[in-house]
């Protein structure tokens, strides 16, 4: 029943300052994961730390109000249950300092590098249906390549904790090749735009 409701009633929405409510509630007082505020990607490791909590929450929403589209909202019934953070890969310092998920290539890339589902509504698919929505939303803007970097679990079960930046499977799903492996767990994955 749940599968279905979210195949049918689900809609979608960019993070911008008349969202920024609902994205509040999403993550809640722990900002999602730890005081992230999905501002692990974006900073230097130690400045992430340093204002983590408030201060990361602060950083995204002055990232919200310079008019910068950071991520995507998913809603069921008016209610915020998912966000998918994707945007140019150059938004993402973190990545560039990357061992494992270094550039694959000079190509310019979308980068998808966070998916956070509310607890009521994990397992049933909504992180497929946010992932071909930003392929949608790159494609919108222009984007010819979409690129994940999601965990390939060793064992079928992983915490949730561990899986914020999507499942292998879920981008298979969602139409996404593997184009490169520097670690037995993240694979770097693809999707084409025509």
């Amino acid at each position: 029943m749940a599968e279905k409701i979210l195949s049918e009633e689900i809609r979608f929405s960019v993070l911008d300052k008349s969202t920024w409510p609902d994205f509040e509630k999403l993550f809640g007082e722990r900002g999602a994961c730890g005081g992230c505020w999905c501002m692990w990607w974006r900073l230097k490791r130690s400045e992430y730390n340093k204002q983590k909590g408030f201060g990361n929450k602060k950083s995204m929403r002055n990232l919200v109000e310079s008019g910068k589209v950071p991520g995507l909202m998913a809603y069921l019934n008016d209610e915020p249950v998912g966000w998918i953070s994707v945007g140019p890969r150059t938004d993402y310092s973190a990545l560039e300092r990357s061992r494992i998920l270094k550039p694959v290539d000079d190509q310019p890339v979308w980068s998808i590098v966070c998916i956070f589902i509310h607890k009521k509504y994990r397992g049933m698919g909504l992180s497929i249906r946010l992932i071909e929505y930003a392929v949608e939303f790159a494609r919108q803007n222009g984007v010819r390549i979409v690129e994940g970097y999601p965990v390939e679990p060793k064992n079928s079960r992983i915490p949730e904790v561990f899986a914020y930046t999507g499942l292998a499977s879920s981008f298979r799903q969602a139409g996404f090749k593997e184009v490169a492996r520097r670690s037995e767990t993240r694979p770097i994955m693809r999707f084409f735009l025509e």
